[in-house]
């Protein structure tokens, strides 16, 4: 079989890849270390019943996830059979799935463009490199994705907000309007809009849309939430130019210091244990950020001694993840809660960032966020403690409860990392990631400003038994883990260019959350996959050029 490219991972960075480069004409393989996953049927009876199979206790990390349960278990990695080194002084949460589709099969759906707010801050504060591109360059990538997936939102004329290619809004509830006119009417630094989601409004680009669909199913497993496997991958393998392989584990890339290019991949199959090496004229490594950074480290060789494509030094350092903190909740016992326990509207509502906009006023840098939502009173407090819950409200629950919950951003620290840990291995013989992280002063800072706004405005709006929440979360709760083999314009100090090509090796690419150089304080999503599309189109130039 020819192969002119190999894709890395099948999440929403590798669907994205194989799409753009299939329907450019060439061949492309896609390796997933998962597992065949039936198209929308991860409810089905038998594979409800192999879920239930699996112990509790080999999903110690999964499980903390907040989408973890009986039903889902079958798409979530075990930890006892796919370990890593995790400090319990530094602890962090590597939340992985183990089918084709990667974490596309269960996220949210939020998607946020960023701004030149975020992609100016490295060089504005001086920590991290600065960005080789600014919003200019992504502004009709980011458009080019929305056209594709369908996102719902609407237009807020905020300047840090960028507005999109929106499909219709979700509606507010009335709790929400309510709030939100506290908002325009009480401040000017700040906004409550809907949440922009890749969940559908209306019928769009073959998939319908989320009130058409069954109302017992979950979120997750319904058409209306984009998907790789409901969207990109099927794109591609119309074109006929895709071939997608399950189950093989990528364990290293094969480099060639007479053309310094990657001529292979080195792949595990994770049934028998068969090894194979896969030659291909271009890689893009679109594992997730720990995984692509690990398949580099592991790749090391003469010209690579600390790891392939680290002439900088910088592979493996520098990882982030958002502080998301539910940092207050309050009760409306006025107001009923409207969810009927079937299609709750999927879109929180979003505060944009108002810290630190024009100038630094605070004593933290950067700044955050908020999603926000309306629920039930017992279900929104549960995972704080009841704190100082009026006990009526559990007893007659005619009230309504509204959380805040702050994302806010982590700066990027050297030593907060993922190396390889030689002395530990997996079943396969590949050294473990050992992964080191922690929230520091700047960040502790944050998650405070953000529960004592967050108290501020709820208080500000009516909202009764208040409870404020400043427990720092451990890293990668939010799974949003960005970094280690960051962009930049300097080869001394990074690892990719402004198109996600590896200054070393022209023919390798990652455009994971690896490649992010910062974190922001909105969701990464949606510039993953607006990068991963304008790499794409970049390395089809060069290929067709002949350059790779």
């Amino acid at each position: 079989m020819h192969i002119d490219i190999i894709v890395v991972g099948t999440g929403l960075s590798g669907g994205w890849a194989a799409k753009e480069l299939t329907e450019q004409g060439f061949s492309v393989l896609a390796l997933d270390s998962g597992a065949e996953n039936p198209r929308n049927e991860a409810n089905s009876p038998s594979n409800l019943q192999n879920a239930m199979q699996g112990d509790t206790a080999d999903y110690l990390i999964q499980s903390k996830n907040y989408i973890f349960s009986d039903r889902t278990r079958h798409l979530f990695n075990n930890d006892r059979l796919n370990p890593y080194v995790r400090s319990e002084s530094k602890p962090f949460n590597w939340i992985r799935t183990n089918a084709v589709g990667g974490r596309s099969l269960l996220w949210a759906g939020s998607v946020y463009r960023w701004s030149d707010l975020d992609f100016e801050a490295n060089k504005r504060d001086g920590h991290g490199v600065d960005w080789p591109i600014r919003y200019a360059d992504l502004e009709k990538w980011y458009g080019y994705v929305e056209d594709f997936i369908g996102i719902s939102g609407c237009v807020a004329n905020f300047s840090y907000l960028p507005d999109g290619n929106f499909l219709p809004p979700m509606e507010y509830t009335a709790l929400e309007k309510k709030f939100k006119r506290v908002i325009h009417d009480n401040y000017n630094d700040r906004l409550l809009t809907i949440g922009r989601t890749a969940i559908l409004s209306v019928d769009h680009n073959g998939r319908s849309a989320y009130l058409n669909q069954d109302p017992s199913l979950p979120i997750y497993q319904t058409d209306s939430l984009f998907k790789s496997i409901n969207s990109t991958l099927p794109a591609a393998e119309k074109t006929g130019n895709l071939t997608i392989r399950a189950n093989s584990l990528v364990k290293s890339l094969v480099y060639d210091k007479k053309t310094n290019r990657v001529t292979a991949v080195r792949v595990v199959d994770t049934h028998t244990g068969g090894r194979s090496e896969i030659s291909a004229r271009v890689v893009f490594l679109c594992a997730s950020t720990i995984a692509s950074t690990q398949i580099l480290l592991n790749s090391r060789c003469e010209s690579f001694k600390n790891g392939l494509a680290n002439s900088s030094g910088v592979l493996g350092h520098y990882l982030m993840d958002h502080m998301a903190v539910i940092s207050a909740i309050g009760v409306m016992p006025s107001t009923r809660y409207a969810g009927t326990g079937t299609h709750v509207r999927p879109a929180p509502v979003h505060i944009p960032r108002f810290q630190n906009l024009h100038q630094q006023e605070k004593s933290f840098l950067r700044g955050y966020g908020y999603l926000a939502w309306e629920d039930r009173v017992d279900g929104a407090y549960a995972p704080v403690g009841m704190g100082a819950l009026n006990p009526e409200y559990i007893k007659n629950p005619t009230a309504s409860a509204f959380t805040l919950m702050g994302f806010g951003e982590c700066l990027p620290y050297y030593d907060n990392l993922i190396k390889l840990d030689e002395h530990k291995k997996n079943k396969f013989g590949i050294p473990l990631v050992n992964i080191e992280f922690n929230f520091k002063e700047n960040e502790v800072q944050i998650v405070n400003d953000m529960a004592k706004e967050a108290e501020a405005m709820l208080a500000l709006a009516g909202f009764e038994s208040i409870v404020e929440n400043t427990v720092m979360p451990v890293g990668g709760s939010s799974i949003h883990e960005m970094g280690t083999a960051r962009m930049g314009r300097d080869p001394k100090t990074s690892v990719l260019n402004g198109f996600n090509q590896s200054h070393d090796i022209p023919n390798l690419f990652v455009t994971d959350g690896a490649c992010m150089a910062s974190s922001s304080h909105v969701h990464p999503s949606l510039t993953y996959m607006a990068l991963t599309a304008r790499a794409c189109a970049y390395a089809t130039n060069l290929m067709k050029s002949g350059v790779i």
